[in-house]
Parts: C-alpha cells; sequence; structure tokens
C-alpha cells in the first residue's frame, strides 16, 4: 500500500504543469500497466479539477487507457457537449456510460453486525457492495479512480471509495447508502472523514476488493481570491492515507465557520451544472448548519427545470415532497414506492429545512405552482437576479442599498458553511480548529 504523491496546504496554487509532473511521475511508478480505466466525476464536479488530470492520464497512456466511465451515481448520462467540455481532446470513442440499474454486479455484503455497529444501530441490515461490471470484470491492470475531496451530506466527506461503490455502484447499494446517511444524521457526519457510511465502504474495499487495481487521484479545490478557482492539494495513492491527508486539507480549505448565523442566505446554481433540485440542493445541504432559526434561504436557479434526474425518483420527489424527516420516515414505512427508493427518501430528508428555516427556490424552468407542490416557497428569478445579482455580489456578506445584509454563495457545492452557535450546540459535531473562520 503506497503513497506516491502528496502536496497541498490551504495557501498551495498548483499550475497545471505541476499536476502533469506529479500525475507522470506517479504513473511511471507504476508500470508496466496495459490496459487503464479511468472513472473521473461527471459533469456536475466539473470544479473538482478531474477533467484536466483524466486528459493528463490520456496524454500519458495513449490508447492504453482504453475506458473512461464518468461515475454518474443516479445522474443521467452527460451529453456530448457535456463531456467535450469537461474533457477537452479526448477521442469520445473512449468514454462509457454507467448504467446504475441494470449493468453492476454485487461484488460482497457487507455483514448486519458490522452494519449496525458502524450506525449505532440506526440501520440493521446487511448492505450490498456493488459495482459496475466494467470495473469489476474489465480486466484492466489499472484503474484510476479521480475525484475531490469536499465536505459532504451522505458520507460525510465525498471521493475516495464513495466515487466506486455509489459513483459507480448499483440501485440496491445507492438506495441504501443514502438512507443509512440520511437515518443516521447529515448533520452528525458533514466535514467528518470517518463516518458510519465510510466505515462500511472501507470494509467492502478491504475485503472485496482487493484484486482490483485501484489507485485515487485525489484533489482539494478552493478560492482564489478573485474568485476563481485553485488546486490546494493533489493526493495520489492507492490506500486510506491519500484520502485522510486530503480531507484534513479540505476541512481547512472547504469549511467556513460563521460567527454570526445569517437571517438571509442568497446562494447561486450555475445554469450549466444544476439543472435539478436532485443536484441544487446542495443550496440547502451545506447552508443549513449555517442558517438562523426562522432564516431564509434564497435559491437562484436558472437552470433547474426538474426535481429528480431520474423519471422514478422525479415521480417521488413530485409525490412526496420535502417534508419533516418523521413524515419522510413515515411514508417510508407506510408506501412500497419509496420504501424500494430509499436514495431519494434520503434525499426529501436532506433538502427538508425540518420547519426551522424557510427555502424560496428562484427556478428557471419550474412553475410556481411545482414548486409550492414540493414544499418550498416560490420567487420569479428575473426579478430575484435583479436584486441579488451574482455578478457583483462577492462570497461572504453583503449589504445591500437598501440596507439588507444577506451572505452569498456563489456554488455550494465548493464547501460547507456553520454558525459556531450552531456547532457549539450541537455536541455530536466537532470540527477541527483549522476550519476557515469568516
Amino acid at each position: 500500500m503506497s503513497l506516491y504523491y502528496a502536496n497541498g496546504s490551504p495557501k498551495t496554487d498548483l499550475p497545471l504543469d505541476e499536476m502533469r509532473a506529479a500525475l507522470f511521475d506517479a504513473l511511471r511508478g507504476l508500470e508496466p500497466r496495459g490496459k487503464v480505466l479511468a472513472l473521473p466525476p461527471d459533469h456536475t464536479r466539473a470544479n473538482s479539477m478531474s477533467g484536466p488530470l483524466c486528459r493528463l492520464a490520456y496524454d500519458y497512456f495513449g490508447d492504453r487507457l482504453s475506458d473512461v466511465m464518468p461515475t454518474l451515481g443516479t445522474h443521467v448520462p452527460m451529453t456530448d457537449r457535456q463531456l467535450q467540455r469537461m474533457f477537452p481532446g479526448m477521442p469520445p470513442r473512449l468514454f462509457r456510460v454507467h448504467d446504475w440499474r441494470r449493468d453492476v454486479v454485487t461484488v460482497g455484503t457487507v455483514p448486519a453486525e458490522f452494519v449496525a455497529e458502524a450506525t449505532e444501530g440506526v440501520y440493521r441490515k446487511p448492505w450490498p457492495a456493488q459495482l459496475n461490471r466494467l470495473i469489476w470484470e474489465g480486466g484492466h491492470d489499472l484503474i484510476l479512480s479521480i475525484g475531490q475531496i469536499v465536505p459532504h451530506e451522505v458520507v460525510g466527506m465525498a471521493g475516495y471509495n464513495k466515487n466506486l461503490f455509489v459513483g459507480a455502484g448499483g440501485q440496491e447499494g445507492i438506495n441504501e447508502s443514502h438512507f443509512i446517511g440520511a437515518a443516521y444524521g447529515m448533520e452528525r457526519m458533514m466535514g467528518r472523514a470517518d463516518t458510519p457510511l465510510r466505515r462500511i465502504l472501507n470494509y467492502a474495499q478491504e475485503n472485496f476488493c482487493s484484486r482490483l487495481p485501484v489507485v485515487f487521484v485525489l484533489t482539494v479545490v478552493g478560492p482564489r481570491d478573485n474568485g476563481t478557482l485553485a488546486m490546494r492539494g493533489l493526493f495520489i495513492g492507492d490506500d486510506a492515507e491519500c484520502f485522510h491527508r486530503a480531507a484534513a486539507l479540505s476541512l481547512q480549505v472547504n469549511f467556513t465557520v460563521l460567527d454570526e448565523p445569517p437571517r438571509k442566505i442568497v446562494a447561486f446554481l450555475d445554469g450549466e451544472e444544476f439543472h435539478t433540485t436532485w443536484l441544487g440542493n446542495k443550496a440547502i445541504y451545506r447552508t443549513r448548519m449555517a442558517i438562523a432559526d426562522g432564516g431564509e434561504l434564497v435559491v437562484l436557479a436558472p437552470g433547474v427545470g426538474g426535481f429528480g434526474e431520474d423519471p422514478e425518483i422525479d415521480r417521488l420527489i413530485r409525490k412526496y415532497g420535502y417534508r419533516t424527516t418523521p413524515e419522510i420516515m413515515q411514508f417510508v414505512e407506510q408506501e412500497d414506492d419509496l420504501r424500494q427508493n430509499l436514495s431519494a427518501a434520503a434525499h426529501l430528508i436532506h433538502g427538508s429545512p425540518e420547519n426551522r428555516f424557510t427555502v424560496t427556490y428562484c427556478p428557471g424552468k419550474l412553475t410556481r405552482e411545482e414548486i409550492l407542490s414540493v414544499g418550498y416557497n416560490f420567487a420569479e428569478l428575473g426579478p430575484m437576479l435583479q436584486r441579488y445579482d451574482p455578478k457583483t455580489l462577492r462570497d461572504g456578506w453583503n449589504e445591500l442599498p437598501d440596507g439588507e445584509r444577506v451572505y452569498f454563495i456563489g456554488n455550494p457545492a465548493l464547501g460547507l458553511w456553520a454558525a459556531r452557535q450552531r456547532m457549539e450546540r450541537k455536541s455530536s459535531f466537532n470540527p477541527e480548529p483549522t476550519a476557515t473562520e469568516d
């Protein structure tokens, strides 16, 4: 087990030529390799720098990079335009589509006893570890799992082996993994590297996947002062050490502690990246520990035109709505369709303000009736974009000409925000002291 490269700090700004040198040096140490599979994230995580790194892997291996499969999870396949934007210059013939409902194999089952212990009794069923067949049966002698480490609502910190078992996983494993996180409580996990679901994923990797030649290429990305993004860290290895190093840095780069809980947070969802509330509700997940009781979250969502990435999940969101956790848990007990789609149930819990604050969605392509039907407030996008112009607001506190004070977040997918008083109130959440202060 090896750590091939580790470099990063909150002030590091790795240019592309240094990324190239680091990746090429690591890959040379892994030779000879004849058939390589790359597993980058999809376009919803384009800011991860995974696109350039995947292109560098192609530059190094050439035709030996035989397959590139974006780890879609439950997302819709990438369009040709999205592939070209994220992976410029790479031949279209390389790309494969992950089908999370049909094209998977169960490689092992994590015992119920382990799951119960890891979740402190919240979930007591065995967990199926599932992978796309191309990973398990493709005959590759190197699998590059490329992705960003950033706070996450289901597993604590995104990336690492989540990219395998969720990003390239199957319906059962994804459904149950999301529900485990929701039932345990996302506010108990976000920003943590050691969580119940991570322990389950680690068990699956260690016990079922030792024959797979997986090397992780992990990034930590953060904003520069001018609002553009910088590579703050790059970690390459085949075991947990590279993940833990990246997670420790991500907590410094991507976690902001606020001394004052904002009464109003305004979050902007880029129209190219966020097309559904399934994706766009990161605006809720990542800010819920910051917003004041009775406060309001305004979500500017010009590209949002649906609820789920999948027709069935879209139907379930429309049917049940973003209700409180007790209501959703009752629906799971009573309704077969939701019980058979636990990831949808988890998403509904994650997206609920739990009657503690309000969510005002300003979608570009959903109607007032649709938004109100799922439990959110609605506002017309045009007037709200005029009032809260993403081109003029800066990330952080802003005071409008009429004196209104708002906290603006230009891309909620890039971080986690929490108010100090809510962290102190929740003794189960103890962030590292290196979290960014604001």
